[in-house]
C-alpha cells in the first residue's frame, strides 16, 4: 500500500509540472463534446472579426496588410496554449501597432523591406523580453506603468491613431512631418483642397454598417459585413482605377518639369547618400592611422558634412515637389491614336470629350518612372496579397538595431502585457478563473516569439476580440486555436477575395475600434484619488500627442514623472503629532483641531525610515521639540514604519542621544518584527532600552504618563482619556 500509494504521489507530482509546462493539458481534464462545439463557434466568431481587423492594425504598423494576417496565424493559438487565460485572444493590437511604427519610422521607409525585417526583429525582442519577465517570476515589473500613465497614454494612442487615419477616410496623401499634429494639419489643408469623396462615402457606409449592427445585435460579425459589402461595391464599382502611362501623354509642361525636377532631385539625393556612407570607413580608418585631430580627419568630417547639409536642402526640395505633384489634378482626352491624353483640371481642349474621373499621380518616395507613370482616377484598395503561408525563418540579428531597438522593445513589452493582463483579469471575474500573470507572460512571449519566426510584428491581447470570444460561449484556449485554423484557410484559399477591399474601410474599422480606448473618465477618478495623480495622467496625455509619432518620449515623462512623486512621497512621509479625537482615537491634532498634552508629544510616522526619509522624521521631531516649552517625553509612534536601513538607524541613534542629553526622554511604540531585528543586529536595542518599547500607543502612554506629568499644572491630560477608552473605560 506505502508503495501504490508512493507512486500515486509521484504521477500526481509529474501531472503538476506537465501542467506548469504545458498548461493547456489542464483544458482537457472535463473536456467534453459540448466544449469542443463552444470553442469552435466562438474561434469562428473571433477570426472573422481577427481577419479584417488584422488587416487594418498591419497597415496602422506601416507593414503591408498581409502582414497583418501572419500575425494571426501563429501568435494567436500559441499565446492560448501557454497562457494561463482560456479567454484572452491575442494578436495584432491598435496601440502595439502604433507604438511599432514609432519605434521603425526613424529606422526604414513605412513598407519597406528593411522595415519588415526591423518589425519582426522587435517581435523577437519583445518575446524574448516577456519571456525572461515570466520565466524569472519579474511580472510585478509592470508596476512601473502606474495606471495614471496608462491612461493618459491609451488616450492619447486613441487620437492619434484615430486621426493618423484621415488621410485614408478623404483619399489625400500628405509626406509625413516631424511631429504629429503638422502631419495632421497637412491633410487637413490637402482635404480641403481636394476629398476623393467615393472613398470617403466608402469608409461613411462602412461606419453606418459597423455601428447600425452593433446596435441592433452584438453578435453579428458587424466589421465582417462591412467589409463584405463594401468589398463587393468597390469591385462592382471599379472602386479602383489607375492608368499606367509615359510623360508625353501629360499635356502640360509645368508638371512635366516638376516631374524631371523631382527624379533628379530623388537621384541627386541617393548620389549623396552613397557619396557620404562610402567617406565613413574612410574617416575611420583616418583616425585610427592620424588621430581624431588630425588635418586629415578634420577635412574628412567637414566633407561629411556639407554632404549632410546638402542631403537635407535635397530632402526638404523634394518634399515640396512631391507635394507639388501630388496636388495636380487632371482630366483625360482622347488622343489621335485613340490613347488617354492628360491635361491639368478644366485645361483640357474645348470640344474632347473627358471621362468626368479626377486623376491624380501617384507618387511615393521613389523615382517616377518617365515610361510608367501612374496616374489614379479613383480610391485605393489593399491589392493583391500573397497566397499560401507565410516564410518560416529567424530573423535576422543585428546587435547595431538590436541596440536602438531595445528601449521601444521593452515599453511595448510592458505595455502590451498590461493591456493584456488587464483583459484577463477583467474576464477571470466573470469567469471565476485563476490567473497567473507570470504564466501569461511566458504566453505572451512565446507568441511574439514563435510569430518573428512566421513574418509576425509584435501582438498583444485584444479587448474587443476577448470580448466576443467570452461572449460567444469560449470555455478554453482551444477557441483561439481554432481561429488560427480559419485565418491559415484565409492565406491559403481566400486572398484572391480581399483585393477589392477599399484602404478607406480598413481606416474606418481602426477608428471604430479604438473609440474604445477613450476614457475620460479615467481622468476624473484619477483625479479624485490623488490630485498629483490627475496632473500625471493628463501630462502623459499631453505630452504623447505633443511629442507624437515619437510615443516613448511621451510615456517616459509619464513614467519619469511616476518615480519622481513616488521619491518625493518618501522623501516626506506622512506625519503628524496626534492626540485624542470624539470617537477615541487617536487623530492628527493639526488636521483636527484636538487639544493637545503638553508633557507628551505623541508623533506618528507612517512610511519606510530609510536613507531618503530619515532626515525629515528628525526635522520634524526637533521641530516640534522646540515649539513645545513643556515638552518631557517625545513618543514615536512606529507601526507606519515598516522598513529600517543603515542610515535610519543612525539617525534613531544620533536623535536618541540628543534628545536624552537635552532631558528629553524618547519611547516607542508599536515596532514591526523585522525593524526590531535591525535595532537588535545594530544593539540600538539596548541604548533604546526593552523599557522604551511598548506593543501598542496605548500600552506606551499609560506606562509613561505618570513619570512625564510629575509635579504638572496640566488638570487632564488628552492622551490619557484614549488608553482608558482602548482599556474599555468611559473617558473622563
Amino acid at each position: 500500500m506505502a508503495v501504490t500509494h508512493f507512486f500515486l504521489q509521484k504521477q500526481e507530482g509529474d501531472n503538476q509540472v506537465l501542467k506548469r509546462i504545458f498548461p493547456f493539458l489542464a483544458w482537457f481534464e472535463d473536456f467534453t463534446g459540448a466544449t469542443l462545439r463552444a470553442d469552435l463557434i466562438s474561434g469562428v466568431t473571433v477570426a472573422l472579426v481577427l481577419i479584417p481587423q488584422s488587416m487594418a492594425y498591419a497597415q496602422l504598423a506601416g507593414l503591408p496588410a498581409y502582414y497583418g494576417l501572419y500575425a494571426a496565424f501563429l501568435p494567436v493559438s500559441i499565446a492560448a496554449l501557454f497562457g494561463s487565460s482560456r479567454q484572452l485572444a491575442t494578436g495584432p493590437v491598435a496601440v502595439v501597432s502604433l507604438m511599432t511604427s514609432a519605434a521603425l519610422s526613424p529606422l526604414a521607409k513605412a513598407g519597406s523591406e528593411a522595415f519588415i525585417a526591423y518589425a519582426i526583429l522587435l517581435a523577437m525582442m519583445v518575446g524574448v523580453f516577456q519571456l525572461a519577465l515570466g520565466i524569472l517570476r519579474l511580472g510585478i515589473a509592470v508596476n512601473f506603468l502606474s495606471h495614471p500613465v496608462v491612461n493618459g497614454f491609451t488616450n492619447a494612442a486613441a487620437i492619434i491613431i484615430a486621426t493618423s487615419q484621415l488621410s485614408k477616410l478623404f483619399g489625400v496623401h500628405v509626406d509625413e512631418a516631424e511631429h504629429h499634429y503638422e502631419t495632421i494639419y497637412r491633410v487637413i489643408n490637402a482635404a480641403l483642397g481636394y476629398t476623393h469623396w467615393p472613398t470617403f462615402g466608402m469608409a461613411v457606409l462602412a461606419f453606418v454598417i459597423m455601428y447600425g449592427l452593433r446596435r441592433l445585435n452584438p453578435k453579428i460579425p458587424n466589421v465582417l459585413v462591412a467589409v463584405v459589402i463594401t468589398t463587393i461595391l468597390s469591385w462592382a464599382t471599379k472602386f479602383e482605377n489607375n492608368v499606367k502611362t509615359d510623360l508625353p501623354h501629360i499635356q502640360s509642361e509645368p508638371v512635366v518639369s516638376v516631374i524631371r525636377d523631382y527624379n533628379a532631385c530623388l537621384e541627386e539625393i541617393e548620389r549623396v547618400s552613397a557619396e557620404r556612407t562610402g567617406l565613413w570607413p574612410a574617416l575611420e580608418k583616418a583616425q585610427k592611422a592620424s588621430g581624431r585631430h588630425s588635418a586629415e580627419v578634420m577635412k574628412l568630417r567637414h566633407e561629411i558634412a556639407l554632404l549632410t547639409l546638402h542631403l537635407e536642402e535635397c530632402k526638404e526640395h523634394s518634399q515640396t515637389s512631391r507635394a507639388r505633384l501630388r496636388s495636380f489634378l487632371f482630366e483625360t482626352a482622347e488622343g489621335e491614336g485613340g490613347e488617354k491624353e492628360f491635361y491639368l483640371w478644366g485645361k483640357a481642349p474645348s470640344g474632347e470629350n473627358s471621362d468626368g474621373r479626377h486623376w491624380r499621380l501617384k507618387v511615393g518616395n521613389d523615382v517616377l518612372k518617365e515610361d510608367a507613370i501612374i496616374l489614379t482616377g479613383a480610391g485605393a484598395v489593399v491589392g493583391k496579397i500573397p497566397r499560401g503561408l507565410p516564410k518560416f525563418s529567424a530573423p535576422r540579428l543585428d546587435f547595431g538595431f538590436i541596440v536602438q531597438l531595445f528601449p521601444m522593445a521593452a515599453i511595448i513589452s510592458l505595455l502590451g502585457f498590461m493591456e493584456a493582463i488587464s483583459i484577463a483579469k477583467a474576464m477571470a471575474a466573470k469567469t471565476g478563473q485563476r490567473l497567473d500573470p507570470n504564466q501569461e507572460l511566458i504566453g505572451q512571449g512565446l507568441a511574439n516569439i514563435v510569430g518573428s519566426i512566421s513574418q509576425s510584428y509584435p501582438v498583444s491581447g485584444s479587448f474587443s476580440r476577448s470580448a466576443v470570444n467570452l461572449q460567444a460561449g469560449a470555455l478554453t484556449g482551444l477557441s483561439s486555436v481554432f481561429t488560427s485554423c480559419v485565418v491559415v484557410i484565409t492565406l491559403l484559399l481566400f486572398t484572391p477575395l480581399l483585393y477589392h477591399l477599399p484602404q478607406a474601410v480598413l481606416a474606418a474599422i481602426i477608428m471604430m475600434a479604438v473609440v474604445g480606448l477613450i476614457n475620460v473618465t479615467g481622468f476624473i477618478h484619477a483625479w479624485q484619488a490623488q490630485r498629483y495623480d490627475g496632473v500625471i495622467s493628463i501630462m502623459t496625455f499631453i505630452f504623447t500627442l505633443v511629442f507624437a509619432p515619437h510615443l516613448d518620449k511621451g510615456i517616459m515623462i509619464g513614467v519619469g514623472l511616476s518615480l519622481a512623486l513616488y521619491l518625493y512621497r518618501n522623501l516626506r512621509p506622512g506625519m503628524a503629532v496626534v492626540s485624542l479625537h470624539p470617537d477615541g482615537s487617536l487623530r492628527d491634532a493639526s488636521r483636527h483641531k484636538l487639544e493637545r498634552c503638553r508633557h507628551i508629544a505623541a508623533v506618528r510616522f507612517d512610511g519606510p525610515l530609510f536613507f531618503a526619509s530619515c532626515n525629515f522624521l528628525e526635522d520634524k521631531i526637533l521641530e516640534q521639540v522646540a515649539a513645545m516649552p513643556e515638552l518631557r517625553h517625545v513618543l514615536i509612534i512606529s507601526h507606519g514604519i515598516n522598513e529600517l536601513d543603515a542610515s535610519g538607524e543612525d539617525m534613531l541613534s544620533q536623535l536618541l542621544g540628543r534628545l536624552r542629553n537635552a532631558g528629553y526622554d524618547v519611547s516607542f511604540s508599536g515596532l514591526k518584527d523585522n525593524v526590531l531585528d535591525v535595532l537588535k543586529r545594530t544593539h540600538l536595542y539596548e541604548e533604546i532600552g526593552e523599557d522604551h518599547m511598548f506593543p501598542t500607543q496605548a500600552a506606551a502612554i499609560e506606562a509613561i504618563h505618570a513619570k512625564a506629568h510629575e509635579n504638572s499644572q496640566e488638570k487632564e491630560c488628552p492622551l490619557l482619556k484614549v488608553c482608558r477608552k482602548e482599556q474599555g473605560s468611559l473617558p473622563r
